[in-house]
């Protein structure tokens, strides 16, 4: 009878798958991975001879750094390798939004880093992993007060704040009713968090990945497994009880494999005193984050639940259900029908011990044929002058021909047409040559334009094979778990600025999760001239269309002519494409239609009446002029007019003023005669001349 499952039927259950994939991984896996990377690091397997040559040809590591370039050009020559694909007509706008957004977001994360990553573990361990998840985490504010009153205080501590510093001192001050009171004063340092979350693309190292030997690939698998490190203070922070985990151990107690993996990789050993550090809170301690179908609820319907173990007994810490696996995987020469595939490293491995084998005999039969062994006669030379390699040193000795070097045949010469073959092998193996690098000029000077492009075509086709395995593997993967996370956990609108136009509000929640992915790279896709030609060409097209139909032609756009220029800027290493061209989307093309069409619907007046028109206004300016010339003249004539008035005023003013003096000096006679009287006549006249 069906029931829901208890806690140690899960714990049990998934770690005994755990168990297995990491049995698994490491018993058939991981010995390749670790010959893989210390090939790639230039060793052998193959012994020497002491005195002789120690030489490696380190074909492994020469190839995958020759390879690595043509892929990361292939997938970011362009702004947008990824596009997601509309469902329905409704999903257009969604999935031009969600392409730009996407990938604004995947650059914000490193993701050049990402897929060198990841590409570079595919080529050298057989799978490289992206990890896509939210990660949600609390931003602090950090606020300081100084001299508050006990209101204020009230205030800023009602908040959802977390006081840091608090110092309180005791002062006089006035009442409202006039009265000294003491009344507390503070210091404060708050901080005040705010729940953020993001989503986080990144690679996980290969020898912390499982899963179980019967998959095919992340989805039919019956156990996906992420075992890392993490330290105690981490997962007290994520929501575990200190004391539950502060006892987990870590993987040293438990993994033999993963260590090898990482020393490896690294090249050097982790510190060792970890486990011994002075703080319990930055003990490191073994997490494994494993994704399987469980029938937890008893209904006979196993779903897809993320179970948290911890310690290297794999102890249950919590299970809750999940929506989808975070993992993508990206392969280089994937194998059908089973989850590991081939690495260029497991390509040439042999090849490398062949070319090291050779390349030491060339240079031993070089160095014995510039020095050769000598043939002493026993007593008739000096041992210490023949021991002594200097150049034109003298060797004494008692009887001529006591010292004769031995002939070594020079065979390096026709080792060399060997090494070449092996070269040729590696060649045909991994597609890298000197022709399709570029890097042998002289190697088809003499062949036809069209036989140097064949060529060269004929051996990037492996490279582009990769590319495209890459492409529709890993990428299409890890695009999709970015619109899923970004779907599921934003929680408010985002400001972006879509190609070509302004910033706008884009909201992730109303995009549609079962938009499918298209890859914009791979096989005839990495001629930068070709793709350059085509836009070109489609410019051609559309500025036909345009000139011929006009802007309402129902064919072509005025947004998709700048989105064509836009990717020719690109092409070209010109990201910014508003700076030469104006920003455009379908709203700003509608409204400058609307425009036009308004325009063109207004009437158009009639040439007489117009020419009518124009011969009234002339005649209305001519009259203006008329006009203007007579107020001008006006004026002129009143101004003279008034200087006149003003000069016969001051003449009128200067006779009256005379006529007063007259008067006076007559006045002031008549009284001297008659009365006797002096009169102050110079104090009157100047009364007169003060200015009225």
């Amino acid at each position: 009878m069906l029931k829901p499952m208890t806690e140690k039927e899960i714990e049990s259950i998934a770690r005994e798958a755990v168990t297995d994939a990491v049995d698994f991984v490491e018993s058939e896996i991981a010995e390749d991975r670790i010959k893989a990377q210390r090939y790639f690091d230039g060793e052998v397997d193959i012994g020497f001879e002491d005195g002789r040559s120690k030489v490696v040809a380190t074909k492994v590591r020469d190839t995958v750094r020759a390879i690595k370039p043509s892929l990361m050009r292939v997938f970011l020559s362009t702004d947008k390798p990824v596009e997601y694909v509309p469902r329905g007509p409704e999903d257009v706008q969604a999935a031009e939004q969600a392409t730009e957004y996407m990938h604004y977001v995947f650059n914000e994360q490193n993701g050049y880093r990402v897929l060198n990553d990841v590409f570079h573990d595919a080529m050298v361990k057989k799978v490289g992993i992206a990890k896509v998840y939210w990660d949600t985490y609390q931003e602090q504010e950090t606020f300081e007060f100084h001299d508050i009153n006990e209101m204020e205080y009230r205030a800023i501590t009602s908040d959802d704040v977390e006081i840091i510093e608090e110092t309180k001192t005791m002062s006089i001050e006035i009442d409202q009713m006039g009265m000294q009171v003491e009344a507390p004063r503070y210091d404060l340092v708050v901080a005040k968090y705010h729940d953020k979350g993001k989503m986080c693309v990144e690679s996980v190292p290969p020898e912390e990945f499982f899963v179980d030997r019967n998959a095919k690939c992340l989805d039919s698998s019956y156990v996906v497994a992420h075992r890392t490190e993490m330290r105690v203070g981490d997962l007290v922070q994520m929501g575990f009880d200190y004391e539950e985990v502060e006892s987990l151990s870590g993987l040293q107690n438990s993994d033999t494999f993963s260590d090898v993996e990482d020393y490896e990789r690294r090249g050097y050993d982790q510190d060792a005193s970890e486990e011994d550090v002075q703080d319990p809170s930055m003990k490191i301690v073994a997490i494994t984050e494993a994704y399987m179908k469980i029938d937890v609820d008893g209904t006979g319907i196993p779903t897809l639940q993320k179970v948290l173990l911890g310690g290297a007994s794999y102890k249950l810490l919590s299970v809750e259900r999940a929506s989808f696996i975070p993992f993508a995987a990206f392969e280089v020469d994937p194998e059908p029908h089973t989850f590991y595939g081939r690495s260029v490293a497991d390509l040439i491995i042999n090849d490398q011990d062949a070319a090291t084998a050779m390349l030491r005999g060339v240079l031993d039969n070089v160095a014995l044929t510039n020095n050769p062994r000598l043939e002493v006669l026993d007593g008739a030379a000096n041992m210490d002058d023949v021991l002594n390699n200097e150049i034109g040193g003298i060797i004494r000795v008692k009887q001529s021909g006591a010292v004769q070097p031995q002939v070594i045949p020079f065979v390096a010469g026709q080792t060399l047409t060997a090494l070449q073959y092996f070269d040729m092998e590696i060649e045909g193996k991994t597609g890298v040559t000197k022709a399709s690098t570029g890097l042998s000029p002289d190697a088809l000077q003499s062949t036809t334009a069209a036989a140097v492009n064949a060529t060269v075509a004929a051996q990037a086709g492996q490279i582009e094979v990769m590319a495209r395995n890459l492409a529709e593997g890993g990428m299409r993967q890890m695009f999709r778990l970015m619109l899923k996370v970004m779907v599921e956990n934003v929680d408010e609108q985002q400001m972006m600025r879509i190609a070509g136009a302004d910033y706008v509000p884009v909201d992730p929640r109303s995009w549609n999760l079962m938009m499918d992915v298209t890859v914009n790279v791979g096989l005839g896709t990495g001629q930068e001239d070709q793709k350059r030609a085509a836009l070109m060409q489609a410019f051609q097209i559309q500025s036909q269309i345009m000139q011929a139909y006009g802007p309402a032609n129902g064919l072509v756009s005025l947004t998709q002519v700048r989105n064509t220029l836009a990717d020719v800027l690109a092409m070209s290493g010109l990201r910014n494409s508003t700076r030469y061209f104006m920003p455009m989307n379908p709203q700003t093309e509608q409204q400058l239609m609307a425009q036009q069409q308004q325009q063109q619907q207004q009437p158009q007046p009639d040439p007489q009446a117009q020419a009518y028109l124009q011969a009234e206004m002339a005649k209305v300016q001519a009259k203006a002029q008329t006009d203007m010339a007579k107020l001008q003249s006006q004026q002129q004539h009143d101004m003279a007019k008034m200087q006149l008035e003003m000069q016969k005023a001051m003449a009128d003013d200067d006779l009256q003023r005379d006529q007063m003096d007259q008067d006076l000096i007559v006045k002031a006679a008549e009284m001297i005669g008659k009365y006797g009287t002096a009169v102050d006549v110079e104090r009157i006249k100047a009364m007169q001349a003060m200015p009225r």
